[in-house]
């Protein structure tokens, strides 16, 4: 094996030399403008019509996509005016009243009232101040919203604006009409002394009470003291108004990403996120109770289990753990007629979810359900980083929530007069989405029950019972449906088949136009784009790893294999529809073509498998996923003849820490891996995504220990490739220059450093990814092909 004399070396120019390509695909034909491939619709959305679907797309493949619409009248793609857009994409954001007959939203700051039969508009705001956030209220017969921090109500009958709410910073001690010590003992003075003094403060009095009898109460100031207000929300009978105060710690340290490469030629600082383990937000929340002019804190400290400590914390006897732990109010979710308020509690830590009901009157709560997870609560329709929690009210009695209790994310509703769960979904796969349908009796919902690898949409009564397939095509449905829910739209794709646009009747068995027709264009349809095989097989633990499989032509099969780790960590990747990793999808299908076999494995860790698949990370990132690796290369070695000896490995971000791990823990099973945009110590990541896996580095220093590559670097045997971006706020380049370090004082010589100056996370110039994707070849091309 070839040594490099010199420890790290930088590159900036491309290679003077490069291997011979085999493949009527190459590096620089597949990492240019992606959109030779096609263009594919996106951000999907129905109009209040019904009848009007509208999509992002680039036909034209300009530098950004235009704002399109088509109808089910007219499925024929046309471009919005670009005059029309924002008023558009305004009102696809605007709330609905409860039969849909009028739609409220915020245009340009202003508020306005669409009824969305006749589509006659009404502006209900015209002020310098911007209103947002608007809804029906008062039994839906005003619309309440949104000025500054305070919240204003417009009556529909007789067109009155009132103030509901009077937020003030600051506390009931900081007025300034109160007078102080000294000065409370000079006017008891001068009443004393002068008879002047107390014939003024007599008529003074009277006119006081007169007024008082006579003009309306004022309105209650709500003082906010240092905090930051947020979540300001009212009843849908305009009774209550509950908020969230929160405090942004003082001696919390964000970190700096420098950006080299700028117009002036200086140095520009960028302030960034903070590091795992830094002292977070603290939350209160409150109601409002705008009849008894009272304000009440939602109590937290009786919910059950708050005290809990976590298992991991029997590892530290000799620490002090005993901690009150901090909860977050999410909510509440009122039921139609304001009967009951739902609130989804989560402790800070994020081991408990709690879904009670709000005693708005009291701020008291009744836990209904308890969801404890000693790793952390997460999956589909349940965790926050996945775009919020699925929760919502059949009916005035009955409530329905997702849970992973049975170790898969599953459908339940809750009655609230009899206090009885219903389980509405069962099995081994997820319940991915879930939609009430507008007239209440049914579930719109999209699961894996079919294939771990396919989203197909359903019906489900919502009493439960057997579901209605309506989807039917083997691989992915982003599904939208209608306003009046008669229609659906849905993005379909498949492995070898990018994105395209189509509507259906929702209804099973119906028959789907298709919309879009552009997402291969005739270059990227004239080659022969291979169908991964999507296959299983056993770990270590007996477990069943799921894989995309890329097999060359036997008589161009070159017994080498690299193994690809996709990142995020909660992500999938074996699947049948079209990836996200679409560059690496066509460069795999290069190295094929080339002779390499490919696997790309949903190691533990990854998204579409439940709870156990998960969370099998937690405390341990480079265990078990790691293992699922090793393992994937031990069924390339005894299933598929390839060399044992001839296996590389590479990743981006959480497949970049992937490779680090495997290079440095598990030299003797591969012989070069590419690490790119990599993170080398998770103590220096994010806090809300490490802290769920890891807990924090001064409470858990075990878990950050055994999970770092830092600190098993002098493992390193096989040829290592590092990339990263110098602008990346996501996985500072700190990160690649500490490990970087790290090598040149065990004197490692077999790795190298390839910098891209004015790269984020994510890279964006074509020329960049092109020279990431070229080291990477020439990488495997000088290690993996040699006798």
């Amino acid at each position: 094996m070839r040594k490099w004399v010199i420890p790290v070396v930088i590159f900036l120019s491309a290679h003077s030399a490069y291997a011979q390509q085999k493949s009527a695909l190459t590096v620089e034909k597949i990492m240019r403008d992606p959109k030779w491939i096609g263009t594919s619709p996106d951000a999907v959305f129905w109009g209040s019509d019904n009848q009007t679907l509208y999509f992002n797309w680039n036909p034209d493949k300009q530098i950004s996509d235009s704002l399109y619409f088509s109808s089910i009248k007219n499925s024929n793609p046309q471009k919005t005016k670009a005059a029309e857009r924002s008023l558009i994409l305004a009102q696809s954001q605007g709330t609905y009243n409860r039969d849909k007959s009028l739609l409220v939203y915020s245009y340009q700051g202003d508020i306005y009232l669409l009824e969305t039969k006749t589509g006659k508009v009404q502006r209900l705001t015209s002020t310098v101040a911007r209103e947002v956030n608007p809804v029906f209220s008062f039994s839906e017969k005003q619309i309440v919203y949104q000025q500054d921090d305070n919240l204003w109500a417009w009556d529909k009958q007789n067109g009155q604006t009132t103030q509901l709410t009077n937020f003030q910073s600051g506390n009931p001690s900081d007025d300034k009409s109160k007078s102080n010590a000294q000065e409370e003992y000079l006017q008891r003075q001068q009443l004393e002394l002068l008879d002047i003094i107390k014939d003024k403060k007599a008529k003074k009095d009277a006119a006081t009470a007169f007024n008082k009898a006579h003009d309306a109460p004022a309105l209650r100031k709500l003082y906010t003291q240092d905090k930051r207000l947020t979540n300001v929300q009212i009843s849908p009978d305009g009774r209550f108004v509950t908020y969230t105060l929160y405090s942004v710690p003082k001696n919390a340290k964000n970190t700096i990403v420098p950006e080299f490469v700028t117009a002036t030629g200086f140095t520009t600082d960028i302030q960034s996120r903070e590091k795992v383990g830094a002292p977070q937000e603290k939350y209160e929340s409150f109601v409002f109770d705008r009849q008894k002019d009272t304000v009440l804190p939602i109590i937290t400290t009786a919910l059950p289990g708050i005290k809990d400590l976590p298992d991991y914390t029997k590892d530290y006897p000799q620490k002090d753990t005993a901690v009150t732990r901090q909860v977050i109010v999410n909510g509440p979710y009122w039921s139609e007629q304001g009967r009951y308020a739902l609130v989804d509690l989560r402790s800070q830590d994020n081991k408990d979810r709690w879904i009670a009901l709000l005693d708005a009157g009291t701020g008291t709560l009744k836990s209904i359900n308890r969801q404890r997870d000693e790793a952390w609560i997460a999956g589909p329709g349940i965790g926050w980083s996945q775009g919020g929690s699925n929760i919502g009210w059949v009916d005035e009695n009955t409530c329905w929530f997702q849970s992973e209790a049975t170790g898969y994310s599953h459908l339940y509703t809750y009655q609230v007069s009899t206090a009885n769960t219903t389980q509405l979904t069962k099995g081994n796969y997820e319940v991915q989405d879930v939609q009430l349908s507008p007239d209440h009796k049914q579930f719109y919902i999209v699961t894996n029950e079919v294939h771990p690898g396919e989203k197909q949409f359903y019906h489900l009564p919502v009493q439960g019972g057997k579901a209605e397939r309506i989807t039917s095509q083997t691989g992915a449905h982003e599904v939208t449906v209608s306003p009046d829910g008669k229609w659906i739209a849905y993005r379909y794709s498949y492995s070898n088949k990018p994105w395209e646009l189509f509507i259906q009747p929702n209804e099973g068995k119906a028959k789907a136009i298709q919309v879009t027709n552009l997402a291969q264009s005739e270059e990227f349809k004239a080659y022969g784009w291979r169908d991964p095989q999507v296959i299983t097989f056993q770990a270590r633990d007996q477990q069943t790893v799921y894989a995309r499989l890329y097999t060359p032509d036997p008589a161009k099969k070159n017994n080498a294999a690299i193994i690809f780790v996709h990142g995020a960590g909660y992500l999938q990747n074996a699947h049948k529809w079209w990836s996200s990793y679409f560059r690496e999808y066509m460069f795999h299908n290069m190295l094929t073509d080339e002779g390499y076999t490919v696997i790309d494995i949903d190691y533990r860790g990854s998204a579409g498998y439940g709870r156990n698949w998960r969370t099998g990370i937690y405390r341990h990132m480079g265990g078990k996923d790691l293992d699922d690796e090793v393992d994937a290369a031990k069924y390339l070695a005894e299933k598929l003849q390839v060399d044992a000896k001839r296996i590389g490995i590479y990743g981006g971000s959480y497949g970049g820490f992937m490779t680090l791990m495997a290079l440095f823990t598990q030299p003797d099973v591969f012989a070069a891996g590419a690490a790119l945009r990599s993170v080398t110590d998770w103590a220096h990541y994010n806090h809300g995504y490490t802290s769920n896996i890891l807990n924090e580095p001064f409470t858990d220093s075990i878990a950050y220990r055994r999970s770092s590559p830092i600190y098993f670097a002098e493992g390193l045997k096989g040829k290592l490739l590092m990339c990263h971006g110098m602008v990346d706020t996501n996985v500072h380049f700190q990160d690649i220059v500490r490990l970087s370090q790290r090598l040149i004082e065990l004197g490692k010589n077999n790795w190298e450093l390839a910098v891209y100056p004015v790269e984020d996370h994510g890279f964006i110039n074509p020329a960049s990814w092109t020279d990431e994707y070229k080291r990477i070849h020439l990488l495997f091309n000088s290690t993996l092909l040699q006798p």
